[in-house]
């Protein structure tokens, strides 16, 4: 195994090639139905294993990769090391503790393991907190040992706080990263530096749209492309600016390239796994159709200087910055995906909530907490066109959340009240008005921020009271009221 490939610690039990090998793109290969020979395919990623590319990255959903992994561990031998990576990508709705079993075990018996390295786990709504049940979930199995570590995949800044706010032992986040996308520069490096979470980054050459290939050369159109990651990187091209701004990111990168005697997706590549946070970034393969391992050895070799990263930093500050957080992508216009939507993952996101409707014309939500049987109350109530939402607390069940984190516990209120408003019709950028009280006011500067992270383009009124909360474990609680348009 060659030792020129560095390694990353993602825990004392755990480590990883700083370059991981994608198995995403065996979706793609696919697409027609047929499965390919794992076997054959399992043999095309020996010599990433021979070169020192010992981590793959997979998914429940990217085809048969589990399977091909579980082949190549085989084809290996006991004395074969690799790490399998996978993530676990439940629909959108309730999880029981069996369900969150079954597609563990169902992993598990893909990959031929007794343990999974790590499972990353993807959430498509935080609006209905019923994710939070398959993490607390997974955490048991963790415990049992089916699972060596957690991570999580697509999560923004927000909720990557809440989920390790409320005890949930996250050591990783895989989050697109590249010079086209630098949304994790906002809060997200420095978040996971603060709190030992480390990130892995895909999305780094763009589906290759980050080399010469594309240098100098028309826009191509979507029909044009021939891969579902070209496809949804085009998109993100699109939305930072278009191809001319492209292009002029593609001359600075090939300027410093060719200073360097390198390529341009080893300079794209050198410039994302440099920054702070980052253990790895992965790097997809067609198994059995392209390889690219002398490509990315010759990674390591590579040091950007100051005058490198100047002119790097220069030509993506003319870039329109990609909307949004880590992950928004997936959750909120514009879909930044192969289709442009979430039809090739999802057929619907359902409400969160039971609704009840009553004689008198009004319909009411249901979150679930024990204080709404008890107290005779609903989280909210629609009457016309206006939606009123009760007095809420970061409790999920008879669970607390965000542990002593104002700013988690606020950010997990908002998700209630945007599920409770989306139940019943409304949409979040409907809400006009929120009403937050505080235990401590020293805790004003962090909540008060946590709202306009969430609230910043909507601009309902505000009001902020210290009040005495009822239950020690609560810092704050909010209410709010939305106007459905027609």
């Amino acid at each position: 195994m060659s030792s020129a490939v560095k390694r990353r610690s993602l825990a004392p039990d755990l480590e990883v090639s700083r370059v991981l090998t994608g198995l995403w793109q065996v979706a793609d290969m696919e697409r027609d139905g047929d499965p390919l020979d794992a076997e054959a395919a399992a043999a095309a990623l020996v010599p990433y294993v021979e070169a020192g590319f010992t981590t793959f990255d997979m998914a429940d959903h990217y085809g048969s990769a589990e399977t091909i992994a579980a082949a190549l561990r085989a084809t290996l031998g006991p004395s074969g090391e690799v790490q399998l990576l996978t993530k676990w990508v439940p629909p959108p709705g309730p999880q029981t503790r069996g369900d969150v079993r079954a597609a563990v075990q169902r992993s598990l018996d893909r990959l031929g393991v007794e343990r999974i390295d790590l499972l990353q786990f993807h959430a498509w709504s935080y609006d209905d907190p019923r994710y939070l049940d398959c993490l607390f979930h997974l955490q048991e199995l963790r415990q049992e040992g089916l699972i060596g570590h957690l991570g999580l995949t697509n999560f923004d800044t927000a909720h990557l706080r809440v989920v390790v706010r409320s005890g949930i032992e996250i050591v990783s986040n895989q989050i697109s990263f590249s010079v086209i996308d630098r949304r994790p520069l906002a809060g997200m490096t420095r978040f996971c530096s603060e709190n030992g979470i480390q990130l892995l980054a895909y999305g780094t050459l763009a589906g290759g749209l980050l080399t010469e290939r594309f240098l100098d050369v028309r826009a191509p159109l979507q029909d044009e492309l021939k891969t579902w990651s070209q496809k949804k990187y085009r998109r993100f091209i699109d939305a930072a600016g278009g191809w001319s701004g492209f292009q002029a990111v593609l001359h600075a990168l090939h300027g410093v390239a060719t200073r360097l005697d390198a390529s341009i997706a080893n300079v794209a590549a050198r410039y994302v796994l440099d920054q702070q946070a980052v253990a790895g970034i992965i790097i997809g393969a067609r198994p059995g159709q392209s390889e690219h391992i002398r490509e990315n050895l010759r990674l390591f070799e590579l040091s950007l200087d100051d005058t490198s990263r100047r002119e790097i930093e220069t030509a993506v500050a003319r870039l329109e910055p990609i909307p949004g957080d880590s992950g928004d992508e997936y959750r909120r216009p514009p879909f930044l995906t192969s289709s442009g939507d979430l039809s090739d993952h999802l057929a619907s996101v359902p409400p969160p909530y039971e609704t009840r409707s009553g004689a008198d014309g009004r319909a009411c939500a249901l979150s679930g907490t024990a204080w709404e049987d008890r107290g005779g109350f609903c989280r909210a109530v629609r009457t016309g066109a206006r939606i009123l939402v009760s007095g809420t607390t970061a409790t999920h069940g008879d669970r607390p959340i965000g542990g002593s984190d104002p700013a988690a516990q606020l950010h997990f209120i908002i998700d209630k009240i945007e599920g409770a408003v989306r139940s019943l019709g409304g949409r979040f950028n409907e809400i006009v008005r929120t009403r937050i009280y505080l235990r401590n006011v020293e805790d004003w500067e962090a909540v008060t921020r946590a709202h306009g992270e969430r609230f910043g383009e909507v601009l309902p009124v505000n009001t902020l009271i210290q009040a005495a909360l009822v239950g020690d474990e609560y810092l704050v609680e909010m209410e709010a009221e939305a106007v459905v348009s027609q």
